[in-house]
């Protein structure tokens, strides 16, 4: 028995010794899942580890300006606080203080407005998960407590215009919407200008009702008798009309009714302070938007910047009109030329300006302190202000995570390259840091609109890709863009579409002529008409790029028309064509990249908001069912409470990590 007793022990000590010396099982690695308004399909999990690693770039944080206080030298800013998932309202009440945040919620609110007279309530306009049908709301500012009140009909499309600042009432338009997506649809659009007192929302007046979805108000006239209007139909044509405060009957102004002028853009400006005279932007006298001013009585027009041969983008006046700052697109990147508005004539700055690109400048009612924001490769959008004497003060510092420096950012350059055409196309570069040596992978990101246009300014999270992947990111401005004339804009036109994605396989030819980028790891994405540019690049270059990532963008152009809400449907007709027409229909059909689906052999990721006016998801589910079918690895990501776009950042953060991981997959083997 004793002998037994040994022969075990022996036995369990060998036994653990054996097991002392086996392998420890190893953990499973830890992920990160998707939120719940998330679904992924697709889409490897997520290593912790690389959430870790890139999640320093997930937190720049600017600020962009709203509007001044009527009397204080104080501002409403759009702001994502520390911590926020959303970009919230808040008040700065000096230079560079914690601002006070005025607005709460599960959505972003991004433009807001003080009661003109003395500022003692906001308004504000905010969607529901990202469907775009904004409602305006008011929130008194010296209410411990006082919660929103709802403004407006949540049946329609409602957006704050302008001010009467005399009277205290806003004017404010609204359009029905149908939401096309689930199956509404609407034959006649119209928009209705609203004229209400905020404190009595339903004294609300109608001013009138006009045919289209593409009007908008300005500012009135000094004696508040009449508001400028403008009517966009294209982004090429666009028109002037006076609305009559007192009876809302309107009159058009520029072009002048009957003068079979050839069609030209037109944007009202302000006002001079007699209201004979009205300041506008047209691209009447040439290619580019010149700041301009029509004397309402005669007529005639006065080109007032015909000397700077770059758009005009912006336009402020002080109230007293004496001064006006304009904005001018330079290559794409915004300067603030000043003017004496009295002669018309510019003058010199008054003071040396922060470098960068600006954003939305605006000149303070009472005071004439002109408020402007300033981006650039180092940072996002900061606020200043420039003083009647002449001084610039910072109000706002853009945020970061802990320990990132973002000083040594790369700033972005111009490249051009020739097409198949002859015609010179321009974009944007930035380099990876010269630690990264050989050939690099590069990105090509191309911007939406499609009239919209690549410029200079922070690249925000996508500097990850830059400064730790060593990846060039290329951002082209194909022909359609603007900022290059108004002949430039209209190039891809209708029947001409493809040939601004033949401006991306020229992109493609010159890349391979480089010595410090690597042709064989392409990645190429974009969002909205971006994406469907990444989808067209996908079909006609599969065997150039290594991959493609589509964010809200469109798969075929028929479904689009008649899928995206009737407001917008005759605009977008104009750009991309007549689907009713038959040759236009079939056109469509050939190029649409759904058509060609089968040409897509390269890993696709498709992004989507479910809540998508614009492009309803219903464009990325077609192709990612369609690709799929043909044995082509496909990822989708569809959030349940975005729209165009994603913009809470709880889902960007998952968009980012398995954007990384797509790249790591396809272009960083």
């Amino acid at each position: 028995m004793m002998r037994l007793r040994l022969s075990l022990c022996a036995l369990g000590t060998a036994l653990l010794a054996a097991c002392a010396a086996s392998p420890t099982p190893t953990p499973p690695a830890a992920v990160v899942a998707p939120n719940a308004n998330l679904v992924a399909q697709g889409i490897p999990p997520v290593p912790q580890s690389l959430a870790d690693a890139i999640g320093r770039y997930n937190d720049f944080r600017g600020h962009a300006f709203s509007d001044w206080h009527p009397t204080e030298r104080e501002m409403l800013v759009s702001h994502r606080k520390a911590g926020a998932n959303t970009a919230q309202i808040f008040r700065v009440t000096a230079p560079l203080t914690e601002g006070e945040q005025l607005t709460d919620g599960a959505d972003p609110v991004t433009r807001a407005t003080y009661e003109p007279r003395t500022g003692a309530y906001i308004v504000f306009e905010r969607a529901s998960g990202g469907n775009e049908v904004g409602q305006l709301y008011r929130l008194p500012l010296k209410q411990a407590g006082a919660q929103p009140v709802l403004l407006t009909q949540p049946d329609e499309r409602n957006a704050f215009n302008t001010w009467l600042r005399k009277s205290g009432q806003l004017i404010y338009s609204s359009v029905p919407i149908d939401r096309t997506a689930q199956g509404g649809t609407r034959s006649k659009i119209s928009t209705t200008f609203w004229l209400m007192d905020p404190l009595q929302p339903e004294g609300r007046r109608k001013l009138a009702e006009l045919d289209g979805g593409g009007w908008s108000a300005s500012r009135p006239s000094p004696d508040e008798r009449q508001v400028s209007l403008t009517r966009y139909l294209s982004a090429n044509e666009s028109q002037i009309w006076l609305l009559d405060v007192a009876s809302g009957a309107t009159r058009q102004v520029l072009p002048a009714v009957g003068s079979n002028e050839p069609k030209a853009s037109y944007s009202p400006a302000g006002w001079s302070p007699d209201g004979r005279a009205l300041w506008l932007a047209s691209d009447r006298a040439g290619e580019f938007r010149e700041l301009m001013k029509l004397d309402l009585a005669s007529g005639r027009i006065d080109r007032v910047s015909a000397h700077i041969p770059w758009d005009v983008s912006g336009v402020t006046l002080t109230d007293d009109g004496t001064r006006l700052a304009a904005q001018f697109n330079v290559d794409g990147r915004d300067e603030l030329h000043f003017f004496d508005a009295a002669t018309a004539k510019e003058v010199p700055a008054p003071a040396a300006l922060p470098n960068g690109n600006v954003g939305t400048a605006a000149y303070h009612h009472g005071r004439g302190d002109l408020a402007f924001s300033i981006s650039n490769a180092q940072g996002p959008s900061q606020i200043y202000a420039l003083a009647a004497d002449g001084k610039v003060q910072q109000w706002t510092r853009a945020s970061a995570a802990p320990g990132m420096d973002t000083s040594g950012f790369t700033e972005q350059k111009i490249i051009r390259w020739k097409s198949f055409d002859g015609l010179t196309i321009s974009g944007l570069l930035t380099a990876p840091p010269k630690k990264f040596t050989g050939k690099r992978p590069v990105l090509i990101s191309i911007h939406g609109g499609p009239e919209a246009q690549a410029t200079f300014g922070f690249l925000g999270r996508s500097a990850y890709f830059v400064q730790e992947l060593g990846m060039a990111v290329i951002q082209p401005n194909v022909r359609g863009s603007s900022g290059y004339g108004k002949t430039f804009l209209a190039l891809d036109n209708g029947f001409k579409r493809e040939d601004s994605v033949k401006d991306i396989g020229a992109l493609l030819d010159w890349i391979a002529t480089q010595p410090d980028l690597d042709a064989s790891r392409v990645l190429v994405t974009g969002g909205s008409y971006g994406g469907y540019m990444t989808l067209a690049v996908s079909t006609n270059y599969a065997d150039r790029i290594a991959g493609s990532i589509d964010v809200v963008g469109i798969s075929h152009f028929v479904t689009f028309l008649n899928n995206t809400e009737s407001y917008r449907r005759d605009l977008r007709r104009v750009e991309y064509g007549d689907e009713r027409d038959p040759a236009m229909r079939a056109h469509l059909e050939k190029i649409s990249p759904l058509t060609n689906a089968a040409k897509i052999k390269k890993p696709l990721f498709v992004v989507q908001g479910k809540n998508d006016p614009r492009v309803p998801y219903t464009e990325a589910e077609q192709i990612v069912a369609t690709v799929r079918q043909g044995g082509t690895p496909v990822w989708y990501l569809r959030a349940e409470n975005e729209g165009h776009g994603f913009q809470k950042k709880d889902n960007q953060d998952f968009q980012f990590y398995a954007t990384v991981l797509f790249m790591q997959q396809t272009v960083l083997k």
